[in-house]
């Protein structure tokens, strides 16, 4: 069954951070301006979720949420339907949301001033977290080669100095949609194994594949090898319900499970209700909406990379995952605060800068193009405007 995604756009409420983020602009008039900053999907989840949800309203019981053993067993058939890996109901954990979920871990295997690496340029959210618990990142620059991304271990290597205790890896990686191959991730967990460092995988994005690519859950890769791992999932991203504050944190490993939970326990983390709610029925029967979804994203990532493209020395990174565009602006020979004024006051476009993703992403900038066709072509005609000659 094929969904119409475009007639699912949803209005920007007032209370939401794409609205504060068109307010912060500044701009005095603010009625054609494009948010593409924020990366919430423009469209309205499933309608089988608006149901579920509607259902929990009306019937006015807003207490605290139980029932996990059912929102498990719709993450496990999720997991095996869609990656071809099942996990026990015993290795899942729930947080509130991804981030809080690394903090807890931070705080469960790490100590202060402890080194945590990150892959750069990567999801900005990942720096801010580690200072924030006063932990210290390292951040390891990845290689651009011919619009891919690649790990340099070896450099990496180089790098270590013996205080470094875990690698916060991004599968797909935001930004730059990459996806990593099973090779590429047994590299890694071979990497770990010898150098005793605990990888927490962050596969936000797992789901959010453009079709003629395949996502690897790092576990298929890691299997019989490596188990010095925490996997990180969530519906959020997926199905667009941020919102519900929710995330799955799988534990393969039974002492580092113990560890999470005693950790999260200190956090008083209960689960969100209507988060859980949402993500669970979003499992159940969002496949068929996905795959329109991917569809339709896959055009809007034809059509921007067409306008961008065809700016001479400007290039969008081609995504396997994510919709999330990677745009290197840096060979135009500008500072990259002239390049991120340009776009809001001229094209009048939210964007986020890419030195906000730490090293190599400077003159880089970040576009979301979860919205419709429309807003993706006039925005890519805007850019263009600006910046072709």
């Amino acid at each position: 069954m094929a969904f119409d995604i475009e007639k699912t756009l949803a209005h920007i409420p007032e209370r939401s951070l794409k609205a504060d983020a068109i307010k912060a602009t500044g701009l005095q008039n603010t009625d054609d301006v494009i948010s593409m900053g924020v990366a919430d999907m423009s469209f309205k989840p499933p309608s089988v979720v608006l149901d579920e949800l509607t259902n929990e309203i009306q019937q006015g019981f807003f207490g605290y949420y139980g029932g996990k053993n059912n929102y498990k067993a719709a993450l496990k058939n999720w997991m095996k339907k869609m990656h071809s890996w099942e996990p026990k109901s015993e290795w899942i954990h729930t947080a509130h949301g991804l981030v809080a979920a690394i903090g807890t871990a931070l705080r469960a295997y790490t100590s202060k001033g402890d080194g945590i690496i990150l892959f750069s340029p990567v999801y900005h959210s990942f720096k801010k977290i580690i200072q924030a618990n006063d932990r210290n990142p390292i951040e390891c620059r990845m290689d651009l080669c011919k619009g891919k991304y690649y790990l340099d271990l070896g450099r990496l290597e180089g790098m270590l100095t013996g205080q470094e205790k875990m690698i916060i890896f991004c599968s797909p990686h935001n930004p730059g949609g990459r996806i990593w191959s099973l090779e590429v991730q047994r590299e890694l967990a071979y990497f770990c194994k010898r150098h005793n460092l605990l990888l927490i995988i962050d596969e936000i994005h797992n789901d959010l594949v453009f079709p003629k690519n395949k996502h690897v859950t790092f576990p298929l890769a890691a299997e019989g090898l490596f188990d010095n791992f925490i996997l990180m999932t969530s519906t959020t991203k997926t199905f667009n319900i941020a919102g519900g504050l929710m995330g799955n944190v799988i534990i393969p490993n039974i002492k580092l499970g113990i560890q999470f939970s005693k950790a999260n326990m200190a956090t008083g983390e209960s689960p969100n209700r209507f988060g859980m709610i949402m993500g669970e029925r979003a499992m159940q029967e969002g496949q068929n909406w996905l795959k329109s979804l991917m569809e339709y994203i896959d055009e809007n990532r034809n059509i921007f990379d067409h306008e961008i493209n065809s700016i001479p020395l400007v290039r969008s990174i081609r995504l396997e995952a994510t919709y999330l565009a990677w745009v290197d602006f840096s060979k135009l020979g500008q500072d990259e605060s002239s390049i991120m004024k340009k776009l809001v006051s001229d094209a009048k476009i939210i964007a986020n800068p890419g030195s906000s993703f730490g090293l190599g992403g400077n003159k880089f900038v970040r576009f979301n193009l979860a919205t419709s066709k429309e807003i993706v072509k006039e925005a890519g005609e805007r850019i263009r405007s600006i910046f072709e000659n």
